[in-house]
């Protein structure tokens, strides 16, 4: 997808707003389709929030080499173990081997399995096809683990800023949400959602209903003054609590469509194809592959059938 594909997709709030605009010290070094991968520099440290799909590993390396205009790199922070989150990685750890990364502990315990790593490598390939077909760039797997494990309440210091650890399953059950202070900046894992519209917020609940509303309370009541979404980048300071209205009437939402359609006596095949057919937009495809949003869908809908029993 070009410039302009990604601009109209992502562009609701109109031009003005700069969804990117971030404090100085914190800095987009994306270098690709998938996960967002953000620089936050401190007095005394610094840390890489996500690095986004594995084919983009050599040119975040560069994106980082730039912006950290020659200090180390010392953290890289997980939101969670999700392949177009980390799929980068093992590039960003070859480059600077002292990183340490930091992730739940549900993560430090799949990354290692041989399974896990598999379908890392299958679904980096995929993406990789997908949005830079030709490219030479080696899927790799190595590296894909947790040096250290964080959970809630706890703080990482990076000097004159500090980033709070919230545990917020529900999208998996290694989900974190990250608070930096003093710049009152929430980082959100996608188990409170996905903004797609400004009318409508994706919530891709693959591990549990009730953990992603109690997720969902917990975030909302940490009052804070700006919202980083997942795939999007900062909302308007004025639509904290429209978002968070929007969270809840979508998954409801969702739960009452497929409650009309267990109503009607199909099988969970037959819903899982009405909800795919209902909910999959082609524009999804410039930040997710359609292959990624049908495995995703089957876990949604499963989820979701089972909170209704």
């Amino acid at each position: 997808m070009g410039e302009k594909a990604e601009r109209n997709f992502f562009d609701f709030f109109g031009e003005e707003h700069d969804r990117f605009g971030f404090p100085q010290g914190i800095q987009r070094v994306t270098a690709g389709h998938g996960g967002e991968a953000i620089l936050i520099l401190g007095s005394e440290k610094t840390l890489l929030l996500d690095c986004g799909m594995a084919y983009c590993g050599p040119a975040l390396v560069e994106n980082l080499q730039a912006a950290l205009n020659g200090k180390p790199l010392d953290y890289i922070l997980l939101s969670h173990s999700h392949y177009d989150h980390i799929g980068a990685l093992p590039y960003v750890k070859n480059a600077w081997p002292e990183a340490i990364t930091l992730g739940a502990e549900h993560a430090a315990e799949i990354l290692p399995r041989p399974g896990a790593r598999k379908l890392m490598k299958e679904l980096g390939e995929n993406a990789r096809d997908i949005y830079a077909p030709g490219s030479d760039v080696e899927i790799i797997t190595e590296h894909l683990k947790v040096d250290r494990v964080i959970g809630e309440d706890d703080c990482i210091f990076l000097g004159d800023r500090r980033i709070f650890v919230m545990e917020t399953k529900g999208h998996t059950d290694c989900s974190l949400t990250f608070v930096l202070e003093p710049d009152s900046i929430m980082f959100t894992s996608e188990s409170t959602g996905i903004l797609e519209g400004k009318d409508y917020v994706n919530t891709p609940i693959l591990k549990g209903y009730e953990n992603a509303m109690a997720s969902f309370e917990k975030c909302r009541r940490r009052k804070v003054k700006r919202i980083v979404l997942p795939h999007f980048g900062l909302i308007p300071e004025d639509f904290n609590e429209q978002y968070w209205r929007l969270y809840a009437k979508e998954l409801d939402g969702k739960r009452q469509y497929l409650a009309k359609l267990k109503q009607q006596g199909i099988s969970e095949d037959e819903i899982f194809d009405c909800y795919a057919k209902k909910y999959w937009d082609p524009a999804k495809a410039q930040e997710q592959p359609y292959e990624a949003f049908m495995i995703n869908s089957r876990h949604i809908v499963k989820v979701l059938l089972e909170s209704l029993k």
